[in-house]
C-alpha cells in the first residue's frame, strides 16, 4: 500500500507541532531563527528555533532566503536541516493570527519566494528532514531538488484539521508525489511514514538512523560538490524547463542543450578525461 496512515495519537503530537506558534511560554533561547556553515563548498542551513519547532515565521523566511543568497555564487550544493524533534511545523499560526490581511500576503508571498529560489537555484538544494515536516514545513521538503529523511521521520499536511486547508503547500506536494498521495495527505490531513514518502516521490533516501542520516547528508553533498558547477546549473535549468513541456519540445530543448553542453569546457574536458581514462579536472579546481 503506497501510503501507511499512522495507528497512534499521532494527531495530538501532530498539533502540538503544527500549532506550536501558539504556545506563548518563552522558551526560545536565541534571535536568530537559523545558522549557516561552509565546509568544502558545501553550505548548511540549520533551522535553529526549536522551541518554537522551527514554524516558518517571517523572520524564519527571511534568514533563510537571505542565507541561500549569500551563499549561492560561492556553494555548489546548499542543505537545508534542522535543529530538535521537528523539521519545521510550517508557518507560525500565531504570527498569521495576529496579522492584518495585508501582512497575512506578505507572508505568503514571502514563503512563495523561498519556494521558486529553491526550485530555481542553479545550486542543487538538499532537505535533510530527521522528525515531522508538516504543512509549509512539508512544502519546503517538496521544493527541494532532493531529500533524505531518517526512518521516523513522518511528513503532513495538517491544516484541514483545524479548517486551514493547505493550499500553497499544496503547490509543491502537488508537483513532489502523485495527485492521489498529495489530495489524501490535503484532504485527511493524516501523516505518512518515511517509507511513504520515497514510495510517493517526497523524499529520494530513507537512512535507519540520525547518525546514517547525517553521514549520507554529508557523503551526497560532497559527491555533488565535486561534480562541474557549470554542468549542474545548466543540468537544473534544462529539467525545469523541459518538465512542464510536451513531449516532443521537451526532447528538442534537451538535444539543443546536449549539444551546448559538448561546447563547454568542462564537457569537452569531461569527455577528453573518459576517453583517456583519468579523472576530469573542472575549471572550478584549477
Amino acid at each position: 500500500m503506497l501510503r501507511k496512515v499512522l495507528q497512534s495519537p499521532v494527531p495530538q503530537l501532530l498539533f502540538q507541532s503544527l500549532l506550536s506558534a501558539r504556545d506563548s511560554s518563552p522558551r526560545c533561547l536565541s534571535s536568530l531563527a537559523t545558522t549557516l556553515t561552509t565546509n568544502n563548498a558545501v553550505s548548511y542551513v540549520t533551522l535553529s528555533n526549536p522551541a518554537k519547532r522551527n514554524a516558518l515565521s517571517l523572520e524564519m523566511l527571511n534568514q533563510i532566503i537571505e542565507n541561500i543568497e549569500s551563499v549561492t555564487p560561492v556553494s555548489r550544493c546548499i542543505v537545508i536541516q534542522s535543529t530538535g524533534s521537528v523539521f519545521s511545523s510550517g508557518h507560525d499560526l500565531k504570527e498569521l493570527a495576529a496579522s492584518s490581511q495585508e501582512m497575512q500576503h506578505t507572508i505568503f508571498n514571502r514563503c512563495n519566494d523561498l519556494m521558486v529560489m529553491i526550485a530555481n537555484s542553479p545550486v542543487p538544494v538538499m532537505a535533510s528532514v530527521d522528525g515531522f515536516a508538516t504543512a509549509a514545513g512539508c512544502q519546503l521538503v517538496a521544493a527541494c531538488h532532493m531529500a533524505l529523511c531518517s526512518e521516523t521521520s513522518k511528513f503532513a499536511t495538517p491544516g484541514v484539521n483545524i479548517g486551514l486547508f493547505c493550499s500553497t503547500p499544496g503547490v509543491q506536494l502537488g508537483r513532489a508525489v502523485n495527485r492521489k498521495l498529495a489530495m489524501d495527505m490535503l484532504l485527511t490531513g493524516e501523516p505518512i511514514t518515511a517509507a511513504a514518502a520515497v514510495t510517493g516521490g517526497l523524499v529520494s533516501r530513507v537512512l535507519p538512523s540520525s547518525e546514517e542520516l547525517q553521514s549520507e547528508t554529508e557523503r551526497l553533498a560532497d559527491v555533488i560538490a565535486s561534480k562541474s558547477s557549470p554542468v549542474i546549473k545548466l543540468g537544473i535549468s534544462n529539467f525545469n524547463r523541459q518538465i512542464s513541456k510536451p513531449l516532443v519540445d521537451a526532447a528538442d530543448l534537451s538535444s539543443e542543450t546536449m549539444v551546448r553542453n559538448l561546447g563547454m569546457s568542462d564537457g569537452k574536458e569531461g569527455l577528453d578525461a573518459f576517453l583517456q581514462k583519468r579523472h576530469p579536472s573542472w575549471d572550478q579546481d584549477k
